[in-house]
Formats: C-alpha cells, structure tokens, sequence
C-alpha cells in the first residue's frame, strides 16, 4: 500500500496549531512529498513562533506515521527571522544565522549535545565537490576499523548522497521500539544516509533550513549504538549542513580532502577557515588523486600538480595526513559498492587509507580511552 499525498493532508488536516485554525490551513506547510512509503515536508514559521511550533512538528509527525504504508517520516520545522526583528533565546536560529559564522552568530557550544553511546565525531569536509570526498570518508572509516575501533559512517551530503552506491546498499532503514531509526550494517560499519530514504534519482530541491533538519534528524533520530567514532561524510562547500554540524555536535575534528591543484587548495582553505572560526579542530588534510599510476606500466604522472595540499598544510599549520592516488582499482572498487580498503585489505591503496587512519585515531586517543 502507497500513501498518497492527499492521504497526508487529510491526516494533518487534523493537527491543530497556535494560530487557531489546522495544519493545512496555517500556511506554513512546504510542497509534500510522498510515496512508497516514505513522507518529507517541512513546517516554516518566523523564530519568534518555533518554540510554540515544536509541538505540532510532533503531532504531524506522529498523524503521518499512524497511516497504514508509512514507514519513514521526516517532518522538518524551520523557522526564519524576520527583518529586523530580534533573536528569540531558546528559539531556533534563523537561517541566517548559520550561514554567516563570526560576529553575531550564536556559540556553537551553547546548542551542542553529545550523541548518546558516541565516543567521538568527525567530519570529512572538502571546500568543492569532485575531489573523492565520500570514497576518501568510506575508505577512512574502514581504515578507522581496522584499528580496532567500533565505527559508524553517516553520509550528510544531502543533495548528493553517495554513500549508498560506494556501499552497494540499497535496503530501507527499519525503526526500532524507540521509533529511531536502525543503521545498516556492512563492512563492520553501521551505516546511514539519505539515499536509503530517497529514490537515486530524486533531486532534494530544500532550502537550507531543512537541509539543517535533516542532518540534526540523522544525527540524533538513528539507534547509533556504542561507537568509538562517528564518521561524517559532509556535503561540499560551507554551508548550512556544515554549520549546523558544528553547531549541534561537539566535533572532535575535521579531515579536510582536497585535490593537489591550486583551485581545489583555494577552496579547501575556505574549508579550514570555517571550521576554525567554529572552533573545531582540523585532524589534517588529505591529497586525493596525487598522482596517476598507471595500471599498465607502473609509470607515475602528476596529472593534477603535486604536493599543494602538503605545502597547504605546511602554510596553515595543520597536519598532512597523506597522498592517496588517482588510481583503476580505487575508481573501479567503488563503483561497484567494494571499498578498496575492504576489497584488496592487503593491497597498497589499503595501507595508504590505513596509515591516514591511523594518524586520525591517534589523534583522537584522548577522547576515545576516555569514554
């Protein structure tokens, strides 16, 4: 059985709302999409409301789940400031607010909460797209593994999610007795993203207040269990999903990737700026696609240039963390959800990612012993 979209409205038609009138009627509800049982729509009201509005986002969450055929419901509640009008203490932070760290934004340690059962977050971050982020954060999370630590991989990148292709994992989260989402499990990991919840093909046309939403649901709405590191693999850029990262989980640092060619390096460094003027820690930066070998002949070739990212990390005073080529096997490999790390453990892309690995794992050391 599928739910319908007017099946949803029929069932919020029933909430009712601080303004006296219900959901439907209050306009505040975002395009709805729904279908083969999962349900997204989001509830945007001004800051000065959002305390009031928490509770209906609770109630329209809970009508949509009592529908027969739902199995996944994200209802985001967004609010936004109006101009010139004064923050709200306690309220949610308009998007505004997020995307411009430094003067005026609020503490990101004021909002921050540990996630229950985690030892320690990460972030994988990269300045642009392209440069191999999301292999580089699968391949470091396994690398995180085989150091003997209990690991979890979360793919933020909510516009192009890419973690269920590396994965190969297809399968629709289930909810535990709590109503939290259940990670999947493959490669020892425990598993989440977007794109179990979403069609490969479907485009996520939302704003940035509930692209924020979603990655605090994940965060916090998923039975993550015991982990000694949480492995976040961020969208591109820095923005709103960055911020909202930084601002709601006590980051134990970032792993900035990054291309060895001076357009990738300048927006690298805009990542390491931002994550700086929050106040989490860079672990280090990553060379992806240093270098090509060719499969054939062994021959290497600096397709790219060679050695920015360490002559970056050297400029910035931050931590190189190591080179990982452009290379058939590391290409190949993900494309058909295998990890290099996983597929060829004993081979020398593998100990490459591991050595990184355990750069980052020694790092964290203080944080994990002491959990």
């Amino acid at each position: 059985m599928t739910v319908t979209k007017q099946q949803v409205l029929d069932a919020l038609a029933k909430v009712p709302t601080p303004r006296g009138v219900p959901l439907t009627q209050a306009q505040v509800l975002s395009e709805i999409s729904a279908g083969e049982g999962k349900v997204f729509f989001s509830i945007g009201v001004d800051a000065a409301e959002a305390r009031a509005w928490e509770d209906v986002r609770s109630r329209a969450e809970a009508a949509v789940r009592s529908l027969g055929g739902v199995g996944t419901v994200m209802v985001a509640l967004t609010a936004e400031r109006k101009p010139g009008a004064a923050a709200v203490p306690g309220g949610v932070a308009p998007a505004s607010a997020h995307r411009h760290p430094g003067a005026g934004t609020p503490s990101p340690a004021a909002k921050q909460a540990d996630i229950p059962g985690v030892s320690a977050v990460i972030a994988v971050a990269s300045g642009k797209g392209g440069v191999g982020k999301s292999t580089t954060a699968l391949n470091l999370a396994l690398g995180l593994r085989d150091q003997g630590l209990r690991v979890g991989l979360l793919d933020a990148d909510i516009y192009g999610p890419s973690v269920p292709r590396l994965t190969g994992l297809k399968t629709k989260p289930e909810l535990d007795q709590n109503r939290k989402m259940i990670p999947l499990s493959r490669f020892g990991l425990a598993i989440m993203s977007i794109g179990f919840l979403v069609e490969e093909e479907t485009p996520m046309v939302w704003r940035g207040p509930m692209v924020m939403s979603a990655v605090t649901q994940m965060l916090r709405d998923v039975a993550w269990g015991r982990l000694d590191v949480l492995v976040v693999d961020m969208p591109p850029g820095t923005g709103d999903a960055q911020l909202t990262l930084a601002q709601t989980v006590p980051l134990k640092g970032v792993v900035i990737v990054s291309t060895p060619q001076d357009l990738a390096l300048i927006d690298a460094r805009r990542g390491i700026g931002m994550f700086r003027k929050v106040n989490v820690p860079v672990l280090g930066i990553v060379e992806n696609m240093s270098y090509f070998l060719c499969p054939e002949c062994g021959t290497r070739s600096d397709v790219f240039g060679h050695g920015g990212a360490r002559h970056e990390a050297e400029r910035l005073g931050v931590p190189f963390l190591g080179e990982v080529p452009l290379h058939m096997a590391i290409r190949a490999s993900s494309d058909e959800g295998r990890p290099v790390v996983d597929s060829e453990p004993d081979g020398p892309h593998a100990k490459i990612y591991r050595a990184i690995a355990a750069q980052i794992r020694d790092q964290l050391a203080p944080v994990i012993s002491a959990a």
